[in-house]
């Protein structure tokens, strides 16, 4: 279930949030756009669980919209990790212009991370539970993406679909997203902002 954030606080609500964390939030002028992950507390991999918010102007009028996304790895790549050190799972912070619209692996225009470095934990244990643990924290260029799953279905379990990148669980989901970011890149320029909270940091 989607967790209809955006009927629950209202647009004031979530910039006091990002800006009480010490984030910047956008607010100049229309599709400025605040792209803002949710992770939900649930520590057991392979659900699409989370949540990505974005809130921008339209003809001075602020929209909010909600998808379902994960901001995890799925349990594939945590049991078989590309990185020795272990598979990568986002740390929340902002990202500041970290991102451009780019091919995702080649295949198709996404957010991509490649203007920016971000921070993840490492999880080497292999096993189905998430591990946040500070010690194994690490910056740097992990092509860290925010993309979709597949082409032509939603899957019920995140699998390979992501090895740390914050991935939307519907294709027409992602697509509305880029929608916006293309007219956002128009007016902004290709450079988007990320940031990562926790559920518990919306304070509902």
């Amino acid at each position: 279930m989607i967790k209809n954030f955006k009927n629950k606080m209202s647009v004031a609500h979530l910039q006091n949030i990002i800006e009480g964390l010490g984030y910047k939030w956008f607010s100049n002028g229309d599709y400025n756009v605040n792209i803002i992950g949710v992770r939900n507390p649930n520590l057991i991999a392979n659900s699409f669980d989370d949540t990505m918010l974005c809130a921008y102007k339209v003809d001075g009028m602020w929209k909010l919209k909600e998808w379902k996304i994960t901001t995890d790895a799925g349990s594939y790549w945590i049991k078989h990790p590309m990185n020795e050190m272990g598979c990568a799972l986002l740390v929340p912070n902002q990202y500041r212009g970290a991102y451009e619209i780019a091919k995702h692996r080649g295949k198709y225009e996404a957010l991509c991370q490649r203007l920016g470095e971000v921070e993840v934990y490492r999880d080497n244990n292999r096993d189905q539970i998430l591990d946040f643990d500070d010690v194994t924290k690490e910056w740097g260029m992990f092509g860290i993406n925010i993309h979709r799953s597949s082409p032509t279905k939603s899957p019920i379990v995140v699998g390979q679909w992501s090895a740390g990148c914050q991935v939307y669980k519907k294709r027409e989901d992602f697509m509305e997203l880029m929608q916006i970011c293309v007219k956002a890149a128009a007016d902004w320029g290709n450079a988007f902002t990320y940031t990562l909270i926790k559920e518990e940091d919306l304070k509902l």
